[in-house]
C-alpha cells in the first residue's frame, strides 16, 4: 500500500502529504482549557484521556470504554412489553401507558456509561500557563508552565496505558481521584447538560490505597462489575515520570492487580512504548491524507481523523455517543453516552471506509456481531418474530435501554446497521467476510423484515405498521404515521436489494429470487409533485429538521443515483428552502455528504465551513447547537457528540473521491476555486486504493492500486469517458502506465 505514496508526486503549496498533519492542524492554546469537554483528547479506543486545567491543578479526565452500569431494565422483560401489546395501545390512544412502560424507563440512571476518574498535577509554587498543544501525529499533549516547566501526556496506541512525562519540576505532586460516586464535590463546572448524577447509582465508595510512588483505587459498580485505576511514578531528572492504567472486571482477572502491571511495567520502557506509540500513528497517517486549499476545513478534516483514530480500534468497544471521553463533572453523561442507532453510531463510522480506515472500523462490526444473539433474542421476545432486529438505543452488550418509544422500537435500526457490514465487503472485497458475517447478518434482517412487513396495503403492497422516521415529531403520537415512511421504505428495500445480490454473489440463486420478490412487493418511494422525497405518502417536510431520514434513499443507501436527478436536486432545495433553525451540528456535516453526491461543490464546502466554525467546540468536538451567536440554528445547547465530527470527515472525502456504482472519479465535487487539491491512498469500493492531484485547476495523475487484481473502472476527469483502464476506449483518453497491479493516470495533453 505504501507504494502508491511513493509513487504519487506528493507536493502541494511547497509541502508533502507525507508531513501531514502539520503542526497547524492540531490544537494551539494560549489559554488552559477552563472546563473538561475542551480539553485536549486522548485515546486509544480502549483508554481515553482529556487534558485540560491551568496548572493548579491541571487535570487529566480518565475513561475506559467498558466501564458501563449494565443493570436491566426490568419493564423490558414484564408481560405487557411486546410489539403486539404496543400496536394495541397505540390504536387505543393509551399514550400514558405507552410512555410509562417504553420511554419513561430511559430517565433512570441506569443503564449508563460511567467515568474513571482524573489525575490531578499541581505545584507548590504558582506556574503560570503558557501554552499548550496537542500533535496529532503522534497523539501527544503538552503544556507549558512559566519556569521551563513541561507537561507532556500521551496514551499507548495499543496498549492499555497512559503517560505524564514532567520536566523543570521535580517538585510537582500527583494526586489521583475516584469518581464522585458519592456526590460530595461542589467543585466542578457542569456543561450544562444534566442527566442526573453519579451519586444516583449508588455505589459505595472506593477502596483507595497509597504508597510510595503509588497510588491507585478500587470501585464496586452495579452487581459483579468493578474496575480499578492504578497511578505509578518515580523521579526522572529535573521532573518525575508516571504511568496510569485502568483495568475492568469484564477483562478477567483482578482489576487492580492487571491495573498495578501494567502502570508500572510502563514506567520501566516509557521510552520504548512511546516510540511504537509513535510508529502506530505514523502507520495510521500513512493510511490516507488530504490536502484541500480551504484551512478551515483542512485542519477539521485532520482533527477529526485523529479522534477517529483515538476512538475506534478493532478489539475495542465501539463508538459511543461520546467515545473514549466520558463527561468528568460528577453527572451521569449526556445521552448515559450510550449507543444510539437511529444516526449516531451509523455516522460515527462514515469517514472508515473511503478514509482507508478499515482496520479501526471492524472494531464496530465485530461487536455487533459478538452480540447479535442478544438483539435475536430481543427481536424474538419483543416482536415475536423470527430474524434480527437491534434495538435503537442500546448498552454495551447491545440491549435495550428504551426511551423515544418510535425509534428505540423501529423495525429498521438492524437494517441500517447492516448498511455498514455490506460496505465492508464492499470496500474491502474480502469474501471470507462476506460469507461469514455480511451475507448472515443480511439474511437474518432479511427475514425479519419480511415477517414484520407481511400486512398489505390498499395496493397489496408490503407495509409496515408503527413506521416513523428519526426524529420526525419527536416523541409525540403524530411520529407514527399512517403509512410506510420513506426512512422505513428505503431501508427496507435496500435490505431486501443487497441481500438478494449478495446471494447471487455466493450462489444462492433460490434465495436471491426470495430477496427479489419481496423487493417487487414493496411500495414505491413516496415522491413530491415536485420529485421531491417525502416523510411519508401525504407527508412533506414541513418544518426544519435536524435528521435527514427521509433522504435516506439519496444517502447513505444510494438507491436513487444521478440518472435521477431530479429527485436529489428537489429533496436538497427542500431541504435549503426550510432554513437550519432546527439543525444540529451533524446536519450540516450529513448536508456535506448529501451535496457531494449531487456534485453541489459550493453546498457541500459551505456546508464543512459552518460545521467546522459554528458546531464545535475550540478542541474541535462537535457540539450540538450553534455557538457561534450567528443564529445558524435555534439550538445553542453544549454537550458535544461525535457523529458530527465524523461524518464531516466523511464528506470531504465524499467531495474527493467517490465510487458509487462501481466507478472510480476523482475530485467529483470540489469547487472550481480549489486550484491545488491532492489525497494519498483514500479507498474505492471494490478494493481500490487511489492517490491523486491536482494543480493550477488540473488533474495532473492518479494512481491506483487494485488490492484483488481486479482491473478499475475510471471516469477520466479530463474527458469524462468511462470504462476499464484495460480498454483501448480508455488508453485513447489518457496515459495509462501499468506496474502489477498498480496503474498510473496522467493527461495525454500537456
Amino acid at each position: 500500500m505504501i507504494i502508491l505514496v511513493l509513487l504519487l508526486p506528493t507536493t502541494v503549496m511547497g509541502a508533502s502529504l507525507n508531513e501531514y498533519p502539520a503542526p497547524r492542524h492540531g490544537l494551539q492554546y494560549t489559554e488552559s482549557a477552563s472546563t473538561w469537554d475542551e480539553a485536549f483528547p486522548l485515546g486509544n479506543g480502549i483508554l481515553g484521556a482529556l487534558v485540560w486545567g491551568d496548572g493548579a491543578p491541571l487535570t487529566i479526565s480518565l475513561d475506559r470504554t467498558d466501564l458501563w452500569d449494565l443493570r436491566p431494565v426490568p419493564e423490558y422483560y414484564s408481560e405487557d412489553y411486546s410489539y403486539t401489546r404496543m400496536r394495541q395501545w397505540e390504536r387505543e390512544g393509551r399514550y400514558e401507558e405507552l410512555k410509562a412502560l417504553y420511554d419513561d424507563p430511559y430517565h433512570r440512571p441506569a443503564p449508563t456509561k460511567i467515568p474513571a476518574g482524573r489525575i490531578e498535577v499541581s505545584f507548590p509554587e504558582t506556574r503560570a500557563f503558557q501554552e499548550g498543544h496537542l500533535d496529532l501525529r503522534n497523539g501527544l499533549a503538552e503544556m507549558r508552565f512559566a519556569g521551563e516547566v513541561r507537561v507532556r501526556v500521551w496514551i499507548h496506541a495499543e496498549l492499555a496505558v497512559g503517560v505524564i512525562e514532567v520536566e523543570g519540576a521535580p517538585d510537582a505532586a500527583l494526586r489521583l481521584n475516584a469518581p464522585d460516586f458519592a456526590g460530595t464535590a461542589n467543585d466542578q463546572r457542569s456543561t450544562g447538560f444534566v442527566m442526573g448524577e453519579l451519586s444516583q447509582l449508588g455505589y459505595p465508595p472506593p477502596l483507595e490505597s497509597a504508597g510510595e510512588g503509588f497510588a491507585a483505587f478500587s470501585q464496586q459498580g452495579w452487581e459483579s462489575f468493578s474496575f480499578a485505576v492504578h497511578l505509578a511514578q518515580r523521579p526522572r531528572g529535573n521532573g518525575l515520570l508516571a504511568a496510569w492504567s485502568i483495568a475492568s472486571s469484564r477483562e478477567g482477572g483482578s482489576p487492580p492487580e492487571l491495573a498495578r502491571a501494567r502502570a508500572e511495567a510502563a514506567l520501566d520502557k516509557a521510552d520504548e512504548l512511546r516510540a511504537a506509540s509513535t510508529a502506530w500513528w505514523d502507520g495510521y497517517w500513512n493510511k490516507g491524507r488530504i490536502h484541500v486549499p480551504n484551512p478551515v476545513i483542512e485542519r477539521q478534516w485532520y482533527l477529526d481523523m485523529y479522534k477517529f483514530g483515538s476512538a475506534a480500534r478493532r478489539g475495542a468497544p465501539p463508538i459511543t455517543l461520546q467515545g473514549p471521553w466520558t463527561a468528568d463533572d460528577g453527572k451521569l453523561p449526556p445521552w448515559k453516552g450510550d449507543y444510539h442507532h437511529d444516526l449516531n453510531t451509523q455516522l460515527s463510522y462514515w469517514p472508515c471506509y473511503s478514509g482507508n480506515r478499515l482496520e479501526e472500523g471492524l472494531g464496530f462490526l465485530d461487536w455487533l456481531w459478538k452480540y447479535k444473539q442478544n438483539a435475536e433474542d430481543w427481536t424474538h421476545r419483543f416482536f415475536d418474530m423470527p430474524g434480527l432486529n437491534v434495538p435503537m438505543t442500546s448498552d454495551l452488550e447491545l440491549k435495550q435501554i428504551g426511551g423515544w418509544r418510535q425509534y428505540t422500537h423501529s423495525a429498521t435500526t438492524g437494517a441500517w446497521l447492516a448498511h455498514h457490514f455490506y460496505l465492508h465487503w464492499q470496500y474491502s472485497r474480502d469474501r471470507k467476510f462476506l460469507e461469514e458475517r455480511v451475507y448472515p447478518w443480511l439474511e437474518a434482517v432479511a427475514v425479519f423484515l419480511e415477517a414484520i412487513t407481511n400486512e398489505r396495503d390498499a395496493h397489496g403492497k408490503r407495509t409496515l405498521p408503527l413506521s416513523s422516521s428519526p426524529e420526525i415529531n419527536d416523541n409525540r403520537p403524530e411520529a407514527w404515521f399512517p403509512s410506510i415512511t420513506n426512512y422505513d421504505n428505503a431501508l427496507i428495500r435496500w435490505t431486501f436489494s443487497k441481500t438478494s445480490e449478495l446471494a447471487e454473489e455466493l450462489g444462492r440463486y433460490d434465495q436471491a429470487l426470495r430477496w427479489e420478490r419481496a423487493l417487487n412487493e414493496m411500495p414505491p418511494l413516496a415522491l413530491a409533485s415536485s420529485g421531491a422525497l417525502l416523510v411519508a405518502k401525504g407527508f412533506p417536510l414541513e418544518a426544519s429538521h435536524r435528521h435527514f431520514s427521509h433522504a435516506m434513499a439519496i444517502h447513505p443507501l444510494g438507491l436513487i443515483g444521478r440518472y435521477q436527478a431530479g429527485t436529489v436536486l428537489a429533496t436538497m432545495e427542500d431541504l435549503k428552502r426550510l432554513g437550519t433553525d432546527w439543525w444540529t451540528g451533524y446536519s450540516f456535516a450529513w448536508l456535506a455528504n448529501l451535496a457531494a453526491w449531487a456534485e453541489d461543490a459550493g453546498t457541500a464546502e459551505h456546508a464543512l465551513e459552518t460545521f467546522a466554525s459554528a458546531f464545535v467546540l475550540r478542541n474541535s468536538f462537535h457540539c450540538n447547537g450553534d455557538q457561534s451567536g450567528k443564529g445558524l440554528s435555534k439550538f445553542t445547547y453544549r454537550p458535544f457528540t461525535l457523529e458530527g465530527n465524523f461524518a464531516a470527515a466523511a464528506g470531504l472525502n465524499e467531495m474527493l473521491l467517490q465510487s458509487h456504482a462501481g466507478v472510480i472519479r476523482v475530485f467529483p465535487a470540489i469547487p472550481k476555486s480549489w486550484d491545488n487539491v491532492s489525497f494519498s491512498t483514500l479507498r474505492a469500493a471494490g478494493a481500490f486504493l487511489v492517490s491523486a492531484s491536482r494543480e493550477n485547476s488540473r488533474t495532473t495523475s492518479i494512481t491506483i492500486q487494485s488490492e484483488t487484481g481486479v482491473v478499475p473502472v475510471v471516469q477520466c476527469p479530463w474527458t469524462g469517458r468511462m470504462g476499464p483502464l484495460d480498454t483501448s476506449a480508455m488508453s485513447e483518453v489518457m496515459n495509462i502506465a501499468r506496474n502489477g497491479d498498480t496503474w498510473i493516470l496522467t493527461s495525454k495533453k500537456p
